[in-house]
């Protein structure tokens, strides 16, 4: 895979979300991801936009955890 794709435990280092609370925004099409073998490959574009809707979201339930 290029760089343009993550692994899911990227993803969470990038993101600041559980891996669970990931995959499941990969099951739900909210995020968009591939498999290959046993690995979710996560498009990287995919889940910065999904990202910057959770932090300008007025739900603050959506963003990551991260800690300042």
């Amino acid at each position: 895979m290029d760089a343009t794709w993550l692994t899911v435990e990227e993803g969470v280092r990038l993101s600041g979300y559980h891996p669970d609370h990931l995959r499941r925004l990969i099951r739900a099409g909210d995020v968009v991801a591939v498999k290959k073998g046993n690995a979710w490959w996560v498009q990287r574009d995919s889940l910065a936009a999904y990202l910057d809707a959770a932090r300008q979201s007025d739900d603050k339930r959506r963003g990551p955890k991260l800690e300042d």
